[in-house]
């Protein structure tokens, strides 16, 4: 694994893929970015309004964007929006353009760890829950197209899903 190759983690909306990404970075040595964060520094709004004013499909056509623009840079750890890889040309540009780890958690999980978040407009319905079965059915599969290792991330802690990508890394590196 070159140290300029990219470093990719997909995954539902609490997965862990920020909080994972920002350690990992910091013992890789490398800048952290998050797609999502960005696309707020960018619009100087919330992802909410976004999804408000331009509806999901304006926001995704900003994450491609964002996307994009970002693993065209080298050597960073970006954790990538929940539906980014809803867009084929999303999945096509991470996978070639770095590593690509899926933090694969349960929705059981990622209801306990996001219900109280008002941050997560695809989760301001009726029932979260199914919502994010829903979800989790819809893109497991496409979350496993994009990613050239799995992380079965239920129960592990942050710093443990990081040890184990660390340990992957490694091995990669020596083959």
């Amino acid at each position: 694994m070159k140290q300029t190759r990219n470093i990719y983690l997909v995954g539902l909306m609490g997965a862990g893929k920020t909080t994972v990404g920002r350690q990992l970075a910091r013992r890789l040595n490398r800048r952290f970015v998050d797609s999502d964060h960005e696309i707020v520094a960018r619009t100087g709004v919330a992802i909410p309004t976004i999804f408000e004013i331009e509806g999901e499909e304006g926001f995704r056509r900003r994450e491609a964007q964002i996307i994009g623009e970002l693993t065209g840079q080298p050597g960073m750890v970006m954790a990538t929006g929940g539906g980014a890889v809803i867009r084929p040309e999303n999945r096509q540009r991470l996978r070639d353009s770095g590593w690509v780890a899926y933090l694969n958690v349960p929705p059981a999980l990622l209801y306990e760890r996001t219900r109280h978040d008002r941050n997560r407009p695809l989760l301001q319905v009726a029932d979260p829950l199914a919502r994010l079965e829903g979800l989790y059915a819809e893109r497991d599969p496409l979350y496993r197209e994009a990613a050239h290792f799995v992380v079965e991330g239920s129960h592990l802690v942050a710093s443990g899903i990081v040890n184990l990508l660390l340990r992957e890394f490694a091995r990669l590196e020596s083959s």
